[in-house]
């Protein structure tokens, strides 16, 4: 029997594959599915099948559907937040840190796979091991930039986490907003005006010496 279109483009079950190399193909088939689905709509078969391999060669790698989502959400936070710690190496200057951080989240959500949609948009967000995972990435995120809110304002702890959870949660919500109206403004264009927002009301505190 010839292999289906989806089997070919992903491999055939009977090809050998190394470890690590069967369980990325593993994964970047179960993001097209749990992104197009949802986790609860997804099915194992249908992972397997768009995978081009075998259910036991799938569970040989993932025991179950949780594991396997759990794993792809690890390489979707770790990418954010390493995507976040670059941004903000990336210069000096704090002014310049607020637009780099934004288009670390417009990038993000803009990157082709859809990953951010298992971040910002789990359907299984009330699941113990996921809460975990997404309250620490954004909390990881956070801190951060309160590093450099403390170091500049000279604000206390807690205050300057409040205002870099702030942070976050405006880059990554207008930045599905931006992507929902089929990006209706430039990248670069929105980008810059909400960092221009976000530094008017940063700024405004006085800098310490």
């Amino acid at each position: 029997m010839t292999a289906s279109p989806q089997a070919r483009s992903h491999g055939s079950a009977g090809t050998r594959l190394p470890r690590p190399a069967r369980r990325r193909q593993l994964l970047g088939a179960a993001q097209e599915v749990f992104v197009a689905q949802g986790y609860h709509a997804a099915a194992m078969d249908e992972i397997a099948e768009r995978a081009g391999v075998s259910k036991p060669v799938l569970y040989q790698h993932f025991p179950g559907k949780l594991e396997l989502y759990l794993a792809l959400l690890d390489e979707s936070v770790d990418e954010l937040v390493g995507i976040v710690q670059g941004a903000l190496s990336s210069t000096t200057d704090n002014k310049q840190r607020v637009p780099a951080t934004f288009k670390a989240f417009f990038d993000f959500v803009s990157s082709s796979g859809e990953a951010f949609r298992l971040v910002f948009e789990s359907d299984l967000s009330n699941e113990p091991a996921v809460r975990e995972r997404l309250d620490r990435t954004m909390s990881a995120c956070a801190e951060m930039i309160s590093q450099f809110i403390r170091e500049d304002a000279g604000l206390a702890g807690d205050e300057a986490h409040l205002l870099g959870m702030a942070l976050v949660g405006m880059a990554q919500v207008s930045a599905r907003y931006w992507l929902s109206t089929d990006r209706a403004i430039p990248k670069d264009a929105a980008e810059q005006l909400l960092a221009r927002l976000a530094w008017r009301g940063i700024s405004g505190w006085p800098r310490t010496a």
